[in-house]
């Protein structure tokens, strides 16, 4: 195989001392012209693979001389690479706006020389392996046309078009190799091979930075989901479309995957100017985004995560994983917002993956234990039932707070297999209490439903099978949906909350007041009991404002039929508070903390049917 042809236009001979010494050790024939008119005449005597072509020129300058290039068709495939000791980011964008394919900085860096070349000349090797492969093509078709010439017109036209197929397949398949499919956007290999680049470019020049945005669309799984995918895509485009124009197509927006795009950002003067660019792209993301296919306006917000390279980065993975859990850590901080990746980051990270993992485990290893607080007909003073809430006996870190470990469970799905044994194990916690203290009876038992258990298509099968299986009726049973959870798919809530009722079971609406236009749905749902949260009767003094809203809240409830639980009792006089205020029950550590079997047998349940 011949050697690449490379021509390097410097009007400074030094420079290509400079240029021929780093790629010495390559298989290059290396050529010099002088000027851009000199640079045209070698192009007429010899095949040049790969131009080296300097800016900064008398007479006429590399950016003319790359236009006069790029406008003939005979030379237009051979990719040029600037070379520049322009840095400001207008200036190179016009070195790409008259056609060059790449650009170098001043003072030239050998590794990096090498790695822009080689990509190059990559690219140009599978260009010219596909032209050979046409015009093997096209010789073996007009072969064809000889031998078959007494053929009508119909079949020249039919050749015609197999060779333009080919010739747009062939051009598609280049394209691809490094771009997006839906987006069009430059793609997960691209990225990673220009990170490479900067990584080992910041460890070579001290004035060269940059960093990179990983952004995330903010519940895009409930656009899918609820719009289809068709409209999933169509919005991808749109915001890649948007996120170019804003940056024009000055730094390197990519696709990485799925909502995710990650953004590289270059001679970058400090953390202030990529916080004023992460802040104009999130403002960016507040106008709303019209859809052929969509009647309405619709508002996505984003969520990035910002890594500001330091020298310890080596490979561009580790770059894409800190800038993804600073993006996680701005998800958590709500939408549209962004975080600066930190160490400690990593180390919680990788705490939470431990304790993921742990949690896949747990339920195959029977680590989860049930606790039951009292919940007490306060008007009276009378056990009306429990509410059954998950522990977890780690083996090594002992009980593990529900705080910590249910998130995970939601964010990974292993909330529905929680859940599901939940639902199995208080059933029949309850029986064996009915048969065992048929005094106390009749009891309800709470249990909590999440957001993901009614997104399940065999919740009422599971439900009816636990039921039936342990003997209980409906009315034995209260499940506990949070208000925040109830709005996310209104309609198929009501649904599913009607088929509920019709088996007896009883809806109770938890943290009322704390989620989003309650008085919009409440008349809608088929609830029985709403749940004053915790926070409220902490706060509780008598005629302040917690005071009030639980007094609108109990007024509310009881014009609409519904009756009312209030939690985190925890003093005598909240509990005169609300027992003045006609609240039917509550629970709180004032009557016990969570218990497990054992202690609320002893507790509550031995003895007579008698007040508590």
């Amino acid at each position: 195989m011949n050697s690449p042809v490379i021509l390097v236009v410097d009007d400074e001979p030094r420079n290509f001392d400079v240029i021929e010494s780093f790629l010495s050790h390559e298989n290059y024939e290396l050529n010099y012209a002088s000027s851009g008119e000199e640079a045209l005449e070698s192009l007429n005597l010899m095949p040049i693979d790969l131009i080296l072509l300097d800016v900064m020129m008398p007479e006429m300058d590399g950016l003319e001389a790359c236009s006069l290039i790029k406008v003939n068709p005979q030379w237009q495939s051979i990719p040029i690479i600037m070379v520049t000791a322009l840095t400001a980011k207008e200036d190179l964008a016009r070195c790409l706006n008259t056609g060059a394919d790449d650009f170098i900085s001043k003072p030239v860096n050998s590794l990096e020389l090498r790695a822009r070349v080689n990509s190059m000349l990559r690219i140009k090797q599978q260009y010219d392996e596909i032209q050979i492969g046409l015009q093997r093509q096209a010789i073996l078709e007009a072969e064809k046309i000889e031998i078959l010439e007494n053929r009508n017109i119909e079949l020249e036209k039919q050749v015609a078009a197999r060779t333009a197929s080919l010739r747009a397949t062939a051009e598609v398949i280049t394209h691809n190799a490094l771009h997006d499919p839906l987006t069009d956007l430059p793609n997960r290999r691209m990225l990673l091979e220009r990170l490479e680049l900067a990584i080992n470019k910041a460890k070579q020049v001290d004035s060269y930075n940059y960093a990179v945005l990983f952004l995330d669309l903010d519940k895009f799984k409930v656009i899918n989901d609820s719009l289809g995918h068709l409209i999933g895509d169509q919005l991808l485009i749109k915001i890649a479309e948007n996120l170019n124009n804003h940056l024009q197509e000055i730094y390197l927006v990519t696709r990485f995957g799925g909502d995710e795009f990650v953004i590289l950002l270059e001679y970058i003067n400090g953390i202030e100017e990529i916080i004023k660019i992460t802040e104009g792209i999130l403002k960016n993301f507040q106008y709303p985004i019209k859809l052929n296919e969509y009647e309405k306006e619709m508002v996505v917000s984003a969520s990035i995560g910002i890594v500001w390279e330091t020298k310890d980065y080596s490979r561009a993975a580790d770059l894409i994983r800190d800038a993804d859990i600073a993006m996680y850590k701005a998800k958590s901080q709500g939408r549209n917002s962004y975080y600066i990746f930190d160490a400690e980051m990593h180390t919680q990270a990788v705490n939470r993956l431990t304790l993921e993992n742990d949690l896949r485990k747990a339920l195959e290893r029977e680590e989860f234990i049930v606790y039951y607080q009292p919940i007490m007909d306060i008007q009276n003073n009378i056990l009306m039932g429990f509410e059954a809430l998950v522990r977890w006996q780690h083996p090594t870190r002992g009980f593990i707070s529900p705080i910590e470990f249910i998130s995970i469970s939601e964010d990974t799905g292993l909330i529905v297999s929680i859940d599901t044994w939940m639902f199995k194990a208080v059933c029949q916690q309850l029986a064996i209490w009915k048969n065992k203290f048929p005094h106390r009876f009749p009891l309800k038992m709470t249990i909590n439903l999440s957001a993901q258990d009614i997104r399940k298509a065999s919740l009422m099968e599971d439900i009816d099978h636990t039921l039936a299986e342990t003997g209980l009726d409906g009315n034995s049973i209260t499940l506990e949906i949070t208000e925040s959870r109830l709005i996310e798919d209104l309609p198929q809530t009501i649904d599913l909350l009607t088929k509920l009722k019709e088996r007896n079971i009883q809806i109770s609406i938890d943290d009322f007041g704390t989620g989003y236009s309650s008085l919009n749905y409440l008349h809608r749902l088929p609830a029985n009991y709403l749940k004053i949260d915790r926070s409220f009767v902490k706060e509780m003094q008598e005629e302040n404002r917690n005071y009030q809203m639980i007094s609108t809240i109990i007024n509310l409830s009881n014009q609409l039929g519904l009756k009312v639980v209030a939690e985190g009792i925890e003093t005598i006089e909240q509990l005169q508070w609300l027992q003045q205020l006609k609240c039917e029950f509550g629970q709180g550590y004032l009557f016990s903390k969570p218990l497990p079997v054992q202690e609320i047998e002893e507790k509550f349940l031995i003895g007579k049917k008698e007040r508590i």
